[in-house]
């Protein structure tokens, strides 16, 4: 085995982010914040008047499993770890407090539980509910049976969630916590999606984002579809929720602009209070934007980007990066999952896709998100369940790389041993399905499953290579699957701008270009590009005027955004045939399985399991 010939990713110098000159850092004084709270950590993200990333620092969040299939975490801890993440970028890049004009917030779509008469953090874990644990992560799948309740009404709302309220979701999140609560301990409770929770706890007042109310909560904007109070009663009713909808829905942000105030993605919320900016280093009166879903910070952060696409035919009258272009751009936000964001002027309605939302990012634009449960996390079971894992990371080690990199460069190194054409060519009979965390798009199916056809015994690194470019296919290939979904809806997406760590990966990132027959762009800040778009809803937020009207979300995104790095699609005819092969394989693993999953259910029906 050769030596891999490894390119490692070059970490974000402060200096090269900064501006060229000091002279020039004296003239661009103002600087802005971005937060963005993953399923791992919370990042702080300090960007000045051109966008370039002056600062950037992080903080490991903790992360509890009480049992199989249940995910938890607290503000507590989620607070600490930001304010741990903004000092140290602060002080790390010399930063002067007094220059911050803006914050924004991004976070995972958890739910965040707190008490309504005491404002303090609320147990979500069973059954005693006596942690300081107050969130139910994304990730959590313990609502099984409070999902197919949801479902099962078929309400009208759910045509704006893809047909069916995900797992994924926070109204099946607080359903569970109703149905397994002390009823006085359930009623004291107040609900927020946690990027509201984080703005909540820096401005100490009660405005909601429609991004996560609309996008995660079942709150239909008002004029939508006959939608009169946004929050639907008759649906609420349904599903035995009708709790909240007392004091006209307060517990949940109440009525837009009668008890309750909703904005888009970095309207002026407030200022940062004495509290929360003596705990982050900062002076209070900061202004605070309205945040976002960490996968929309990453369609901030990324369609923007300066760059030639010959897909996108522009008119003379159109100005270069026009807002139309965005309609055409897909964001693949990848991490642990993936999300898929669009954004559209007027709904489009697709199966299997969350949306369309209203209002969430621009006024009066509609957005949609489709989405991988597992991306980055199937590539780590993988790899960790695999025999070969050990000797694999000892090797990778030894050339001071990650697992990844390594397996990236040895399955280059097979391919000229074996002079076999491509990479892609050393994966030919192998067919994997991964949908082991169950499905989210285009299928919306938590009970998918993963397949695999051609697996041997092999159990050697080379082989865990094969079964790791596998899964890279997997994710292509079910990329290609979202999109073409939601082309034939009625979107237009020509080109996919991804951001998140898989952007380091050549192979997947050459491998989604070449299975969707389009190009992707990575970002120039490919760690940052979630916490750049927070910074930008911070600028957004700084920008208000006396009335609190703040400057276009799309117009600042245009004058921060930084040129990007396009990937094509192969050039290559027999790899396009190999891939349009793979796909059709692909499909029928999909509906195979769910077509003999309804064979044997068919056929066991009637029986009894546990007394049932």
């Amino acid at each position: 085995m050769t030596s891999p010939s490894f390119q490692a990713a070059s970490p974000i110098s402060s200096r090269q982010a900064s501006m060229d000159t000091r002279e020039e850092l004296q003239v661009h004084q103002d600087h802005y914040i971005g937060i963005d709270v993953g399923t791992g950590s919370a990042r702080a993200c300090i960007i000045d008047a051109k966008g370039d990333i002056v600062g950037l620092a992080s903080e490991n969040i903790g992360l509890w499993q009480p049992q199989q299939g249940y995910y938890e975490q607290s503000t507590s801890d989620i607070w600490r770890c930001i304010c741990v993440s903004v000092r140290r970028a602060i002080s790390q890049h010399n930063v002067d407090p007094n220059t911050v004009r803006g914050i924004g917030f991004d976070a995972t779509c958890s739910l965040a539980v707190f008490s309504n008469a005491t404002d303090k953090p609320v147990s979500v874990t069973g059954p005693d509910f006596d942690s300081d644990r107050n969130v139910i992560l994304w990730l959590d799948h313990r609502p099984v049976e409070e999902t197919e309740k949801i479902n099962a009404t078929k309400h009208n709302l759910l045509r704006y969630v893809g047909g069916k309220m995900s797992i994924e979701m926070e109204i099946p999140k607080v359903l569970w916590l109703k149905n397994n609560m002390p009823k006085n301990l359930f009623d004291q409770c107040k609900f927020y999606d946690l990027a509201d929770a984080l703005t909540h706890i820096a401005t100490g007042n009660e405005k909601r984002s429609f991004c996560s109310v609309v996008c995660k909560q079942g709150y239909v904007p008002v004029g939508v579809d006959g939608s009169v109070k946004g929050w639907q009663e008759d649906f609420l009713t349904k599903i035995g929720l009708e709790d909240l909808m007392e004091d006209d829905f307060k517990r949940m942000g109440g009525v837009d602009r009668v008890n309750g105030d909703y904005l888009s993605a970095g309207e002026f919320v407030g200022t940062l209070c004495e509290k929360a900016a003596s705990e982050l280093g900062l002076p209070a009166g900061i202004a605070i934007g309205s945040g976002v879903i960490d996968a929309y910070a990453g369609w901030i952060g990324t369609v923007g980007a300066k760059v030639e696409l010959e897909s996108e035919q522009l008119s003379a009258e159109v100005a270069k990066n026009d807002k139309s272009q965005a309609f055409s751009r897909l964001a693949a936000v990848a991490g642990t999952s993936t999300c898929h964001i669009a954004m559209s002027p007027d709904p489009v309605f697709v199966p299997g896709v969350w949306g369309p939302y209203r209002d969430t990012i621009q006024p009066g634009y509609w957005m949609a998100e489709g989405g991988q449960s597992a991306t980055g996390e199937l590539l780590k079971h993988v790899i960790e369940t695999h025999p070969a894992f050990n000797q694999a990371t000892s090797i990778a080690e030894s050339y001071n790389a990650n697992i990844y990199e390594y397996l990236n460069e040895r399955l280059k190194e097979m391919a000229l041993e074996q002079k076999a054409p491509s990479v892609s060519y050393l994966g030919r009979h192998m067919f994997f399905y991964g949908d082991l965390w169950g499905n989210r798009s285009p299928i919306a199916d938590p009970n998918m499953k993963g397949s695999i056809v051609g697996l041997d015994s092999d159990k050697s690194v080379d082989g865990l290579a094969i079964y790791y470019y596998a899964t890279l296919e997997f994710i292509a290939l079910q990329t290609k699957q979202i999109v073409e979904t939601m082309n034939k809806a009625g979107h237009s997406i020509t080109s996919i701008f991804m951001s998140g760590s898989q952007c380091q990966n050549d192979i997947l990132v050459r491998l989604i270009a070449s299975a969707c027959d389009m190009p992707v762009l990575i970002p120039r800040y490919i760690h940052a590009a979630v916490c750049h778009g927070a910074a930008m809803l911070g600028a957004k937020a700084a920008s208000a005027d006396s009335e609190g009207k703040t400057e276009d979300l799309w117009d600042i995104m245009d004058r921060m955004s930084k040129p990007g790095k396009k990937i094509v699609p192969t050039d290559n005819e027999k790899e396009k045939a190999l891939l349009s092969v793979k796909y059709k394989v692909f499909l029928d693993q999909c509906y195979k399985q769910m077509e003999y999953r309804k064979l044997v259910d068919d056929s066991v029906s009637g029986w009894k399991v546990d007394g049932k």
